[in-house]
């Protein structure tokens, strides 16, 4: 039998099971050609944080081959199940539901941390409650935060999210505009934690950096990979990398826009390219452009920062690109040419506000910083227990 959750005469820490399907990719270099996104990293980010700190983290990952148990870096993975595995409609009871659940329970955690829209946030509260365990919930997305804009296509799953959403134990934002969308459209308070990053940065200058503007994102409708072969287009004295895989539902969408690439001399074409790969490609690049539709707080700004690399976007959260220097927030496709072309060529512009880049990240971002808002509601659930 499990010990119960941490008593009001122990001094140890709360033990984290991080459910991610799809982190392997990140966490696990071996299959990194599978590919994920940015909730994935985070989720691995604080994974590893936690560890360094002492934690007992464990993840509830999808099945890619790998061991049942695996371990990498300290953090022990129980696999559920592939994502062609099961009857169609039936497969979301079993292997899905019954998996999770399964998968959960050898995790035998004091909490459970979860992420992105979907059923399985459901499937997370339903499991805690059962065995006495708590439940964190962190906003990936603006989408999350709004039933209308929810990136689930099945109504039974957007239900189940919403249900979920409503009775975990709390709820972690990414910025303040989030917070107030989850009040007002899910009556749902929320902390705010900032995301983490991998502060490594990129030993260029700007004269040794021979990518001039770098797209980095999941090629789907909604990141509007379109606005960069226009902008591409519109630049053809400047190179362009794009760098993306596709994500189901967007394979026609994915040939489309290689197509188009390949038409335009001055835009390489990388597709999908391992994460543990691409912070080469931060590096090597002068400028990072997205030109999403909906976004929560992009890793890629977070990666580009690093790496002393300015962002050029239409999606400024909170206001942090344009009121502390680090790019350039725009709203029409002519002001995005006009500033993405401005800090290509013009090393005066680009070196301080390389600079400030790097000295945002080491303010704002550092790990100290950044994990102290996850660690205060970690320890805090386990507070009430304490207080007797």
């Amino acid at each position: 039998m499990r010990e119960p959750l941490i008593d009001s005469n122990s001094s140890a820490k709360p033990s984290i099971c991080i459910h991610g399907l799809y982190n392997l990719p990140i966490l696990a270099k071996e299959f990194g050609a599978f590919g994920a996104g940015g909730a994935q990293l985070q989720q691995t980010l604080l994974a590893k944080a936690l560890v360094r700190r002492g934690y007992r983290v464990s993840m509830v990952v999808a099945d890619y081959g790998q061991a049942d148990g695996a371990s990498w870096d300290g953090i022990v993975t129980y696999k559920t199940f592939r994502d062609d595995e099961g009857i169609p409609i039936l497969r979301f009871a079993h292997p899905r539901w019954t998996r999770m659940w399964a998968a959960m329970k050898r995790a035998n955690a004091d909490i459970y941390y979860v992420s992105c829209a979907g059923m399985h946030v459901a499937a997370a509260v339903l499991f805690a409650r059962v065995h006495r365990r708590k439940v964190i919930f962190r906003v990936a997305s603006d989408s999350d935060c709004d039933p209308a804009k929810l990136l689930v296509p099945v109504w039974r799953d957007r239900k189940l999210y919403a249900y979920g959403l409503r009775r975990v134990d709390a709820v972690l934002a990414q910025t303040p505009a989030q917070q107030q969308a989850l009040l007002l459209n899910f009556d749902r308070t929320s902390g705010l934690a900032p995301s983490l990053a991998d502060l490594t940065g990129s030993p260029y200058g700007f004269s040794d950096r021979d990518i001039g503007i770098l797209w980095v994102s999941n090629i789907q409708r909604l990141k509007r990979p379109d606005l960069l072969l226009d902008l591409a287009q519109r630049l053809p004295q400047l190179s362009f990398h794009m760098v993306g895989g596709t994500v189901p539902g967007h394979s026609e969408l994915f040939n489309d826009i290689q197509r188009g690439a390949a038409a335009l001399p001055n835009l390489t074409f990388h597709g999908s390219v391992p994460y543990h790969a691409v912070s080469d490609f931060y590096a090597r690049a002068r400028v990072v452009v997205n030109t999403s539709d909906i976004e929560g707080f992009p890793n890629s700004y977070l990666q580009a920062w690093a790496h002393g690399a300015p962002v050029v976007a239409f999606h400024d959260p909170n206001g942090v690109i344009a009121r502390d220097g680090l790019g350039k927030a725009v709203m029409t496709a002519d002001e995005m040419s006009r500033a993405v072309s401005d800090l290509t060529t013009d090393a005066r512009q680009w070196e301080p506000a390389s600079d400030r880049c790097k000295a945002f990240m080491t303010r704002h971002h550092n790990e100290e910083t950044t994990l102290a808002s996850y660690l205060e509601i970690i320890n805090g659930l386990v507070a009430p227990r304490n207080a007797k």
